[in-house]
């Protein structure tokens, strides 16, 4: 049955319905949350737009244009496009893998003029998509069957595979990480996941030997940031500093002294939720986790409400995602995770980012909006 068939085989909501049905409230936190990381990215500049703010701010009105043509459109023709956004993604990491732009010595982006894109950032919500289509199209029965683990496996393994090529090990493990949740939001028995948490500690000790050095000096440094203060613990020794000087209240906007005499590296990327710290304090870093508590609260609500599997794994999915975002950049440059090149959400500076959690929310509210949609499970869509 063609696909404009099945998404006419219930009373659908014009552009205007689906408009009013959109939850601003949850567009204005969005826009609340990036407009945080806008402050600090003028902040760590000096006071000037440039060359951050500007670029992020651009950046982020194409996603937020992007996040609402993805809401108004229906839920089904998401899951009939799972597939094909997967492939894309996959192919667009091949061509990365051939000819794609070395940066800090690794070969992640593709340059496409106006910004460079980074495929793996887009390859973890394709990932979510495919599986939730797939999930979606099996019965309960199926997924409890072992064999049914083998293309979940299989979409899991060619990205990372690629991705750990470049290399790029903290967005391999984000979308080892996904994948797995949404395997086990879809209901595969726990034994399994005990049974491979278990095997993979022998495979986690001897994969070792095949990190790059710099790889094996993060989790060394990670272990004992002060055996190294001027070389490779210096970054997290910094960061810990700047985020107990700031104190309840903070030192000011533009008055951090790590972040403004440049002892903080990565200030406009990886250690930003330190600027924040630092300038803000705890009220100001309390009040960005707050907002990021309503968006991923608002998405698990609707994920409790939604008629169809798709709809309920394609959220789980994204809420997993956004929640890896924010838990491992902040325990990062707290000391309690190893520096692994992981943005705060909406936050740190990067187009590539930016644009998945704008893509990925553009799903929730698309999947809340049509949230009444009924999707026959099955061969439909298989």
């Amino acid at each position: 049955m063609p696909i404009s068939s099945r998404i006419g085989d219930h009373k659908k909501k014009n552009l205007r319905q689906k408009l009013t049905d959109l939850n601003w409230f949850i567009v204005f936190i969005i826009v609340c949350v990036a407009s945080i990381g806008f402050a600090m990215l003028y902040s760590v500049a000096g006071g000037s737009i440039d060359p951050w703010a500007k670029n992020q701010f651009i950046r982020f009105m194409i996603g937020l244009i992007a996040l609402v043509v993805i809401a108004v459109i229906d839920v089904r023709v998401w899951m009939f496009l799972a597939y094909p956004f997967y492939a894309a993604a996959l192919g667009l990491l091949v061509i990365v893998d051939v000819m794609g732009s070395m940066g800090k010595g690794s070969q992640r982006w593709l340059d496409v003029g106006f910004m460079n894109i980074q495929p793996s950032e887009l390859m973890k919500i394709a990932l979510v998509m495919a599986l939730a289509r797939y999930y979606h199209c099996l019965s309960d029965e199926d997924t409890l069957k072992l064999k049914s683990l083998v293309k979940p496996l299989i979409l899991i393994a060619l990205p990372v595979l690629l991705v750990l090529r470049q290399p790029d090990l903290g967005t391999t493990l984000l979308i080892v990480m996904g994948g797995i949740a949404l395997i086990f939001a879809a209901g595969v028995r726990m034994w399994l996941f005990i049974g491979g948490a278990i095997a993979m500690i022998p495979a986690a000790i001897g994969a070792w030997q095949f990190l790059q050095p710099y790889q094996k000096q993060r989790v060394l440094t990670f272990l004992d940031p002060e055996s190294d203060p001027l070389g490779a613990g210096y970054h997290i020794i910094q960061s810990k500093i700047a985020l107990g000087s700031g104190g309840v209240y903070g030192k000011g906007f533009i008055q951090g002294t790590q972040s403004q005499l440049n002892f903080l590296p990565e200030k406009h990327t990886d250690f930003i939720f330190t600027v924040i710290a630092e300038e803000l304090g705890l009220i100001g870093g309390l009040s960005l986790l707050g907002l990021y508590f309503i968006l991923l609260a608002y998405a698990m609500i609707v994920s409790v409400s939604v008629k169809s599997q798709f709809g309920r794994l394609l959220i789980l999915g994204m809420v997993v995602t956004f929640f890896l975002y924010m838990f491992i950049n902040i325990a990062m440059v707290m000391g309690l995770l190893p520096v692994v090149g992981v943005p705060l959400p909406l936050v740190s500076y990067g187009g590539s980012a930016m644009l998945t959690l704008l893509i990925g929310f553009g799903f929730i509210l698309s999947t809340a909006i049509h949230k009444e949609t009924s999707i026959p499970r099955g061969g439909a869509f298989a």
